[in-house]
């Protein structure tokens, strides 16, 4: 997303927009069409509500966040049934709003959800409008089976800074970690499960930190600097991949290191993987083929573990991918259309795709 520091559209949007709904209709659903012999399929499309996130679910649940860039978002987790996006896990936790208290039970500003088996982690950065964070970023865990609140990680005051954007989280079940990305103070965190303890590493560093201050896309420049973005655990090498939004190279270093290794020797550890085009979404399969938006020119790429890559879809459904989940062999993404946002977006739609994997 999961996406960042979108300044420019903020002092459009005055006025919290309050509802008492916990559904809103998703304009069209399950609607496929051919591109270039790629058969995308539209599961999901919001009106005036920039999704990011999406993730699904091993039993087939299909959740999306909506992160608070501007006062006008309903909710901060929704999930997709049928023809309705309904408030997740209730439309209590989708109530702040910026007068409202900060509490342990409501999404203030959420950048990322992701389902690992029969829980749903959801990301919260506490930093609305890319003004600062306003308190300790969360990581809620919620039961898939009965969508009861299991667990609330807080980010201790050590691991995170003012400007921090804490972005995406990959959850890694063999060891019992959870590894997150700083997109707005470049760094990349570690959390241990089971004791809850909380460690930050290479902030600041050459691999996690913006290379340049702009990308193209459709023969426009979109000016900006985000750091640390996408992140994905390789199944098959057990390293954790990442990458800065604005850069072109990508970049890894095994779990064991960042788990138990020192400062020094995890900057030692990082590994130049290749130079790509400039992502945001990242995920691998369970064959190790690494899945990644282009977002200059409207793509997602296939890399495969020898080092290969591929056009899997281009073109006008795929409009800044911005977050992947892999389900039943389905693509599925987020076009959060990002770039082309200058003001309010009232009548603007963003999507949720999917697209069939090659066995």
């Amino acid at each position: 997303m999961k996406k960042l520091f979108l300044l420019s559209f903020i002092t459009f949007s005055l006025i919290a927009c309050k509802t008492d709904k916990t559904k809103t209709t998703i304009d069209t659903v399950n609607k496929t069409v051919k591109q270039d012999s790629i058969k995308v399929t539209k599961v999901a499309e919001f009106t005036g509500q920039q999704v990011t996130g999406v993730t699904v679910s091993d039993s087939g649940r299909v959740f999306v966040n909506f992160p608070r860039w501007r006062p006008t978002v309903k909710h901060a987790v929704t999930e997709v049934i049928g023809q309705q996006s309904i408030a997740y896990p209730n439309q209590k936790w989708n109530s702040w709003t910026t007068d409202a208290k900060i509490t342990d039970s409501v999404f203030v500003a959420v950048q990322s959800v992701v389902a690992s088996k029969n829980q749903l982690f959801v990301v919260d950065t506490r930093n609305p409008f890319f003004k600062g964070v306003l308190s300790n970023p969360k990581l809620f865990v919620f039961n898939l089976d009965n969508n009861s609140l299991q667990k609330v990680y807080t980010f201790t005051d050590s691991v995170f800074f003012k400007d921090s954007y804490i972005n995406d989280v990959r959850i890694d079940r063999e060891n019992n970690m959870a590894y997150f990305t700083d997109s707005g103070h470049a760094g990349l965190l570690i959390l241990n499960l089971e004791s809850g303890l909380f460690k930050r590493v290479l902030t600041d560093h050459s691999s996690t930190t913006s290379e340049i201050d702009h990308l193209n896309i459709n023969g426009k420049q979109w000016k900006n600097t985000v750091h640390s973005d996408g992140i994905a655990l390789n199944p098959l090498d057990n390293k954790l991949y990442y990458h800065a939004l604005t850069g072109y190279t990508l970049y890894a270093i095994p779990t064991t290191l960042l788990i138990n290794g020192t400062d020094n020797e995890i900057e030692a550890g990082v590994e130049t993987i290749a130079k790509t085009a400039a992502p945001d979404g990242m995920i691998f399969d369970k064959y190790a083929n690494l899945y990644y938006a282009d977002l200059e020119n409207n793509a997602i790429i296939k890399r495969t573990p020898d080092g290969k890559t591929t056009i899997v879809v281009k073109g006008e459904l795929v409009r800044w991918a911005d977050t992947f989940s892999i389900y039943n062999n389905e693509l599925y993404y987020t076009n959060s259309r990002i770039n082309e946002i200058t003001g309010p977006i009232p009548t603007m739609t963003f999507q949720v795709n999917k697209i069939a994997l090659e066995e």
